[in-house]
């Protein structure tokens, strides 16, 4: 669903998963059954370090993904994060996943970015806007709607 690959896509990440299994890989971070860490080749200067966390079978985008594989993944960045304050060491983490071009997304294998960050490193951040709460209460309903309708996909 909401997928963007071109056919006969040559996952970058596919390859990765298969390197690392086979030992061919310096840059490895953690492997097990289901996921997959690595360093990520392209780093901000102001935070270097950056680790990509994959799931080792094929999935787009979090649309894909299938619940129980979301939660390993997410405990994969936590152990991640949590190596980054004493390895590196720095003052928080931020976590970063993309889908679709419009949302970032350049490579076609869901991934999530592990970023050590640092007091006044000048990371991109979002802009911040104050939205009314008039607003806020328009998008909740919206949302709320397509959740209690079910109409939401539960893998």
């Amino acid at each position: 669903m909401y997928n963007h690959a071109p056919e006969n896509y040559d996952c970058p990440f596919c390859r990765i998963v298969r390197e690392i299994a086979a030992g061919g890989r310096p840059d490895s971070v953690f492997q097990d059954s289901t996921v997959t860490a690595f360093m990520s080749l392209h780093d901000p200067s102001n935070a270097l370090g950056h680790v990509i966390i994959i799931p080792n079978g094929h999935y787009e985008n979090i649309y894909d993904l299938p619940i129980p594989l979301a939660a390993e993944l997410h405990a994969c960045s936590r152990a991640v994060a949590l190596a980054m304050k004493i390895a590196y060491p720095c003052d928080g983490v931020t976590l970063r996943q993309n889908n679709e071009p419009a949302g970032g997304q350049d490579v076609w294998h869901y991934h999530l970015h592990v970023y050590p960050r640092y007091v006044g490193d000048n990371f991109p951040r979002v802009v911040k806007t104050v939205t009314s709460e008039e607003k806020r209460a328009g998008y909740a309903k919206r949302l709320r709607a397509q959740l209690e309708n079910r109409s939401v996909p539960d893998k």
